[in-house]
């Protein structure tokens, strides 16, 4: 009996089972792209995203957001090969021209104005579809656009009639006064504050964290005690915790505000650990790259590092 033939098709279906197999393991393994589709139609790529009951959080350059439900349609999630196919079949649409007067290019120091109120100074700023490309200091910082509500060049002449304005305002007096008042009281710099606040909770007193930081600064339960915090979602008593928390930072690292800032991020105990450097964690090193370069603070280097009291636990944790 010729054995050849039925061979012959176990060679040729053993070789299509393998090519299947090859092609499955591929589209497995392709990078997913996650992408929100917001309220607006606009969609903004992220690293990954996720739904809480206070909204939707998503991961971008190591750093956690939140945005709130009704910002957000829909978490999409599609393979690179799916989202190709899904632009070539969507028509073509004419990008939207920008203002001839200032063509989207601020190249003087700019406002940039926060959806909810909040503006701070950039040295110069780019808009695009996406959203805000700044530069404060070496850095450039990009703030999407759904969170941006425009953009405006400050006006020069009116400074130098006037005298300087403030450069932040969270958009509420109230909040704004507490900030200044607790920041004269223990002496720290409200723009710090300030800074610190808007990376922390985009000035939402109701945030909670995936991990339980809450309030406008963010305080973890165990800095919110620490500091006699019993009500971390009061704006008052939150914002005098979280400034406190600040003060005792400065003067345990000699005002490196490098390290006050991973301090808050990834907790003192992180900074100790790796020799009074910024720890070697993606998320903190974004989060203290992002606030001190807009700060542009001259950090004076430790010589002598503080002491740690015994007994000292660190009161936050990265990722918060």
């Amino acid at each position: 009996m010729n054995r050849s033939p039925i061979i012959a098709k176990a060679l040729l279906l053993s070789l299509f089972l393998a090519l299947c197999a090859a092609q499955a393991i591929s589209q497995t393994t392709q990078k997913e792209i996650v992408r929100l589709k917001l309220s607006d139609g606009s969609y903004m790529t992220v690293d990954d995203a996720w739904e809480t009951p206070q909204g939707v959080w998503y991961r971008q350059q190591g750093i956690s957001h939140l945005l709130s439900k009704d910002r957000v349609k829909k978490i999409e999630r599609t393979t690179p090969e799916e989202k190709q196919e899904q632009e070539d079949q969507e028509p073509v649409m004419a990008e939207t021209p920008k203002p001839p007067s200032q063509n989207g290019v601020y190249d003087k120091p700019a406002w940039i104005y926060l959806k909810g109120g909040a503006r701070f100074e950039a040295d110069s700023a780019t808009e695009s579809p996406a959203g805000v490309w700044y530069k404060r200091g070496p850095l450039a910082i990009f703030i999407e656009r759904d969170r941006v509500e425009k953009v405006e060049l400050v006006e020069t002449e009116a400074i130098a009639a006037n005298g300087p304005k403030e450069r932040w305002s969270t958009g509420r007096p109230g909040l704004d006064s507490l900030i200044r008042s607790n920041g004269n009281k223990y002496g720290v710099d409200p723009l710090l504050i300030f800074l610190v606040m808007e990376q922390e909770s985009h000035f939402n007193p109701r945030v909670v964290s995936p991990k339980g930081a809450r309030g406008l600064m963010q305080l973890m339960p165990g800095t919110a005690a620490r500091f006699g915090v019993r009500r971390p979602h009061d704006p008052a008593q939150n914002v005098s915790g979280g400034t406190r928390y600040l003060k005792e930072l400065l003067n345990r690292f000699n005002n490196r505000v490098d390290l006050v800032l991973a301090s808050y991020n990834a907790g003192e105990g992180a900074v100790i650990k790796f020799g009074h450097r910024v720890p070697p964690y993606r998320e903190t090193r974004n989060y203290v790259k992002r606030i001190s370069y807009r700060y542009k603070s001259k950090t004076v280097k430790t010589k002598k590092p503080a002491a740690t009291p015994a007994g000292t636990a660190s009161a936050t944790t990265g990722g918060r």
